[in-house]
């Protein structure tokens, strides 16, 4: 049921883009992926945003690289809920990503060096404004659905009030309409731990040939964790230890210890930590009732879009019911609203994993959309 063999591909945009912070991105690249066939009405695309860690590679697989399979492949491809016999499926890496879109690793033309630190701050809505440039290249003028989950689900929001004609439906998955302050600090100590890297150099660390690896694997073991129920780990790991363990040092004594090393060590070898801090920062920023003095309703007021919200009991990091303030602004304004909770054991990473319940409700509201 994959899609199978897909292909990168790369969007170039000559025109300046304004962003939210007032910085100016004189020329940037996008890199896509799409899975499916665009029909002759360009009515059934869906545009699929990614969470902090993800990138534009959402399904199948590459052909020298068959173990290389899309973060959310589960879910995509002939007869499963987004069905690409019937919608076209695009993913893509948001600008300031570290997977080919333009980022802080990118060279800025006007040096002929790495941005690094000097590439701008960016947010839910500067993605979005980039999004609406690829559809504009790609012939879409209004998506059948914007899907996503986590800050992926920030996107699917924003879009409906950036874009509230560009948009039928709305997705937002395992999201919330800002972060908590809680969340605010686990993203805060995550970046202080790259900050504090001695290989940071301020942010310039490629000029030094080097990169905070520790600070990166640090902060994602610390994500890790927030990602993940306490059900879940204890089923999986619980107090199990290492063979050998009991020497009474700090070598790795427990089995989550080992795991969450490993997790840390494979995310810092494929991931920026320069993007790392801008996509945390656009979560902490993400917030549209604040220019509406806190009043989610009036601020989702202008969206015309019909939404699905999903949100899952086990979740603490984006509890259900930060999805619910979503639904109830919704419903005050008499919005077309659907709501579903899954009982999903996984915690916040269960809009990745293959839950029966989870997918089915995806695929029944996708099934009845109008093309």
């Amino acid at each position: 049921m994959s899609v199978g063999i897909v292909f990168p591909q790369q969007a170039h945009f000559s025109s300046p883009l304004m962003l939210k912070s007032g910085a100016l991105l004189p020329v940037f690249d996008l890199v896509y992926e799409t899975y499916g066939t665009l029909n002759a009405a360009k009515s059934n695309a869906i545009l699929v945003c990614h969470a902090l860690s993800g990138h534009h590679h959402v399904a199948g697989y590459y052909a020298d690289q068959t173990e290389n399979i899309g973060w959310w492949d589960n879910i995509i491809g002939p007869g499963r809920p987004l069905d690409t016999d019937r919608f076209f499926i695009v993913g893509v890496n948001n600008l300031g990503g570290c997977h080919g879109s333009t980022g802080p690793a990118s060279v800025n033309p006007a040096t002929g060096k790495h941005w690094g630190a000097d590439f701008p701050v960016v947010t839910v809505e500067d993605w979005v404004e980039a999004q609406a440039r690829l559809a504009d290249i790609l012939g879409i003028d209004a998506w059948a659905a914007v899907i996503g989950g986590s800050l992926g689900g920030m996107q699917a929001l924003q879009w409906t009030l950036s874009f509230p004609e560009r948009v039928r439906h709305s997705l937002v998955i395992a999201a919330a309409a800002k972060l908590s302050a809680e969340n605010i600090a686990f993203n805060e100590i995550a970046r202080q731990a790259i900050l504090s890297d001695p290989d940071f150099h301020g942010g310039n660390y490629y000029a030094h040939h080097v990169r905070p690896l520790n600070g990166l694997r640090l902060a994602r073991m610390l994500g890790h964790i927030t990602y993940l129920s306490d059900d879940q780990m204890a089923e999986k790991f619980g107090r199990r230890q290492r063979p050998g363990a009991g020497s009474y040092s700090f070598d790795v004594e427990f089995e989550i210890e080992s795991y969450l090393r490993y997790q840390g060590d494979k995310f810092a070898g494929l991931f920026d930590a320069n993007t790392y801090l801008r996509m945390t920062r656009a979560l902490d920023y993400f917030d549209p009732a604040l220019a509406y003095d806190g009043q989610l309703a009036t601020a989702l007021a202008p969206a015309r879009a019909s939404f699905l919200v999903i949100a899952f009991s086990t979740d603490w990091r984006f509890a259900p019911f930060r999805s619910r303030e979503i639904v109830h602004a919704l419903v005050h304004n008499g919005q077309s609203v659907a709501y579903a909770e899954s009982n999903c054991a996984h915690g916040h990473d269960s809009f990745l994993m293959e839950d029966a319940y989870y997918h089915a409700v995806v695929a029944s509201y996708l099934q009845r959309i109008t093309l």
